[in-house]
C-alpha cells in the first residue's frame, strides 16, 4: 500500500495471458483478449505511468492508511459473502440516507413523470443496491485479489475503436460515459486488461477519500488528470494519441456551463468538453459499463461515435455538441435507469430567473419573492 504521491508504478497489471499464473483458467479455456487499436487503446507495457501528484497533510495520511488497511482487511471476505454485504449496505442506505433518496427522488420525477411514484422508489432503491454491490467490487479493487474483477468484465464491439482509430490516425480519443453501473470499475478493468486510459478527475474535499481512489485507479493502470489543471493536459493526451475517459453527467458552475436538456430540463454541464474537442479534433466514443444480470459480471458497451457539428458560430457549436454528449446519456439512463446515480443534484445550477429545484435550495428563497420562471435554455 502506497499514497498517491509515493514512487511510480512499476509492476503493471499482468497481460490477460498471464492470467494462469494468478489461478485463474487457462487461455484454451476461454475467448482470446480483444485485440488494441492501433493508437488510442495502445498496451501500456513499458509505458511509464504517470502519478497524479496529491500531497496530504499528517491527518490525511493517517486516514487515508486506516481506511486502506480496512479495505485490505475486508477484501479477504470471499465474494459470496461481500456481495450480500453490498446489498444489504445499499438497502440500508436507501432506507436511512433521508437527504439523498429526496434528491434521487425529485431527479426521478423530472426523468419519469409518467411513472408512478411507487415505480420511481423501486428505481432508486435498486441504484442504491447498485451503489451497495459496487462498494463490495471497490473492496476487492481497492483491496486484496483486485485482478479477479478484471475477468468478470467484457467489452461489447471492441472492434469499433479499431475503425475509429483507423479514421482518425496518430489523434487520441475521448471516451464520453457516466456514473453509471459501476463507473469505478470501467476505467480501472480497461487498465487491468492492459490498455492506456486516462481519467479526468475532480479532486474531492475530503482528501484522504480522494487518496484512496487515487490508489486504487493508479495501481491499475489508469492516468488520473486531475480537473483544476486537466485542459492543458487532456489536449495534449488527446494529440499524443491517448484515450481519454469523461464522466460527463455532473452539474457545472456557472462561470464554465452551458444549460442543454437532460430529461427536458435545463441542466448546467460543463462547456470545456465541447471546445477541447473542436481544439482537438479528437473523435468522441460514448462507452458505458453495464451490470448483467447475474449481479456480478459486467460489460463495457461500446457506442457509435457522436458527430461533431462544426460551423462558423463557434458558441453555437459548443452549445449543440455538449447536448448531444448529454442526450447520448439520457438515451442509456432510460435504458437502464436502476443503474444511474440518481443521487447527485445535477440540476443544481439554475438559469438566471429560474426557480430551484431541490428543497434545500428553496429554502433560501421562503422569505423572498420567487425569482419568473423561464421556460428557454439561456446560456447567461
Amino acid at each position: 500500500m502506497g499514497t498517491p504521491s509515493s514512487k511510480p508504478l512499476e509492476n503493471f497489471p499482468p497481460r490477460p495471458d498471464a492470467l494462469v499464473a494468478n489461478g485463474a483458467v487457462a487461455p484454451e479455456d476461454r475467448p482470446e483478449p480483444p485485440r488494441a487499436p492501433a493508437s488510442t487503446s495502445a498496451r501500456i507495457e513499458g509505458r511509464t505511468l504517470k502519478k497524479s501528484n496529491l500531497q496530504l497533510d499528517t491527518r490525511s495520511r493517517i486516514i487515508f492508511y486506516l481506511m486502506s488497511g480496512i479495505l485490505h482487511a475486508l477484501s479477504l471476505l470471499p465474494d459470496f459473502v461481500l456481495y450480500p454485504l453490498g446489498v444489504i449496505g445499499g438497502f440500508i442506505g436507501y432506507c436511512l440516507d433521508r437527504r439523498h433518496v429526496k434528491i434521487g427522488m425529485k431527479n426521478l420525477s423530472i426523468a419519469f413523470p409518467e411513472r408512478s411514484e411507487a415505480e420511481r422508489r423501486r428505481i432508486l432503491r435498486r441504484s442504491y443496491i447498485n451503489l451497495g454491490k459496487g462498494g463490495a467490487e471497490y473492496i476487492r479493487l481497492a483491496g486484496f485479489f483486485h485482478l479477479r474483477l478484471r475477468d468478470r468484465v467484457r467489452y461489447e464491439r471492441f472492434h469499433y475503436w479499431d475503425e475509429v482509430a483507423s479514421r482518425y490516425p496518430g489523434k487520441g480519443m475521448v471516451v464520453l460515459s457516466a456514473h453509471f453501473g459501476n463507473f469505478e470499475l470501467m476505467a480501472c478493468a480497461h487498465a487491468m486488461h492492459g490498455y492506456q486510459i486516462n481519467l479526468i478527475h475532480h479532486t474531492q474535499r475530503f482528501l484522504a477519500g480522494d487518496a484512496l481512489l487515487t490508489f486504487a485507479r493508479e495501481r491499475c493502470g489508469v492516468e488520473i488528470l486531475r480537473k483544476h489543471s486537466a485542459a492543458r493536459a487532456v489536449l495534449k493526451a488527446l494529440r499524443t494519441g491517448d484515450m481519454v475517459g469523461v464522466p460527463f453527467d455532473q452539474n457545472a458552475k456557472r462561470s464554465e456551463a452551458v444549460w442543454v436538456p437532460f430529461f427536458g430540463e435545463p441542466a448546467a454541464t460543463t462547456s470545456g468538453l465541447a471546445r477541447m474537442v473542436a481544439m482537438s479534433g479528437a473523435p468522441v466514443i460514448p462507452a458505458f459499463i453495464v451490470r448483467e444480470k447475474d449481479g456480478r459480471h459486467h460489460r463495457i458497451e461500446i457506442q457509435d461515435e457522436i458527430p461533431i457539428q462544426r460551423t462558423d458560430d463557434a458558441e453555437a457549436d459548443v452549445l449543440e455538441n455538449t447536448a448531444r454528449f448529454v442526450r447520448v446519456i439520457e438515451d442509456m439512463v432510460r435504458r437502464y435507469p436502476e443503474q444511474f446515480l440518481w443521487t447527485h443534484r445535477r440540476y443544481r445550477t439554475r438559469p438566471r430567473g429560474m426557480a430551484p429545484v431541490y428543497d434545500d435550495q428553496r429554502a433560501k428563497y421562503s422569505s423572498s419573492e420567487k425569482p419568473p420562471i423561464s421556460n428557454d435554455f439561456s446560456n447567461d
